[in-house]
C-alpha cells in the first residue's frame, strides 16, 4: 500500500495486519533446545493416521507452517512431493537440515506463488492467523488445493488452549493473546465450502511415542468437492 491510501482488499489487509503486533518466531525456533514437544523429531499423530487408514493418498503436499519440518519430512518419506513454508529463516534452516527430500519455501504464504496440491497439511499456522487473514486463507485453498484434494487441519481447541476473545475484539487490543481458540462448529462454519472427512480432538501420545499428540488441538480433515 502506498501511503494512506486504500485501493483494494489487499490493501485493506495489510493495513489490518500492522493492528497486530509481529509473532517472533525467529527468536523461538533459533533457540533448538527449547523444551517444547512438537520440537522433537516426529509427525502428528493425525496426520499419520490419515495416511495410514488410506484417507489421504501421495501426491503433491504443501505444509503450511511448517516450522523446523517434522510433518514435511513424514509427507516426503510417504511419497509425496512436498513443498514447505514458513516466516521464519531460523526455522527453515533447520528444516533444511532435517531433509532434502523437501522444497522448503520461507516467506508469506499468501504471497509466494506457489502450486496446485492434492493436500494442503496446516498444523498450527491457522490460529495464529488475524480473523481477517482468514479470507486471504480461504483465497488460497481456492488457488492452490486441487479438486478433491484435502485440507488437513491442528489448531487450538476452545476451552483448552488458545483465546476466545471475539473477533471484533482483538482488534480493540490489537492482539491475538497467543492464538486463536475454536469449536467444531467454527470450523465447520469457516470451511463450509469443503466436506468434512473427519473433525475430532487430536489423541493424546505419551512422550516416547514416535508420534506428536496433545489433546487441546482440534484436528480436522477436510474435502474439497
Amino acid at each position: 500500500m502506498t501511503g494512506r491510501h486504500i485501493r483494494s482488499v489487499e490493501d485493506v489487509l495489510t493495513l489490518l495486519d500492522g493492528m497486530f503486533e509481529a509473532p517472533g518466531w525467529d527468536d523461538f525456533y533459533a533457540d533448538r533446545d527449547r523444551p517444547v514437544p512438537f520440537f522433537a523429531d516426529k509427525p502428528d499423530e493425525n496426520l499419520v493416521s490419515y495416511l495410514d487408514r488410506g484417507l489421504v493418498e501421495p501426491g503433491r503436499a504443501l505444509d503450511l507452517g511448517c516450522g523446523h519440518g517434522r510433518n514435511a519430512a513424514h509427507l516426503a518419506a510417504a511419497g509425496f512431493t512436498v513443498d514447505a513454508v514458513d516466516l521464519s529463516p531460523a526455522a527453515i534452516e533447520w528444516a533444511r537440515e532435517r531433509t532434502t527430500d523437501v522444497r522448503f519455501l520461507c516467506g508469506d504464504v499468501f504471497t509466494l506463488d506457489l502450486g496446485e496440491y492434492d493436500l494442503v497439511y496446516d498444523s498450527g499456522c491457522f490460529h495464529h492467523l488475524p480473523p481477517h487473514r482468514r479470507i486471504s486463507y480461504l483465497s488460497l485453498l481456492d488457488r492452490c488445493l486441487n479438486l478433491g484434494g484435502h485440507l488437513g487441519l491442528a489448531c487450538f481447541a476452545a476451552g483448552e488452549m488458545g483465546s476466545e476473545t471475539p473477533d471484533e475484539d482483538l482488534y480493540r487490543q490489537s492482539g491475538l493473546d497467543g492464538g486463536l481458540a475454536y469449536t467444531p462448529e467454527s470450523l465447520r462454519w469457516i470451511f463450509a465450502e469443503l466436506t468434512e472427512v473427519e473433525l475430532r480432538r487430536m489423541a493424546d501420545e505419551p512422550l516416547d511415542s514416535p508420534r506428536y499428540g496433545v489433546p487441546f488441538l482440534w484436528t480436522a480433515l477436510f474435502r474439497r468437492p
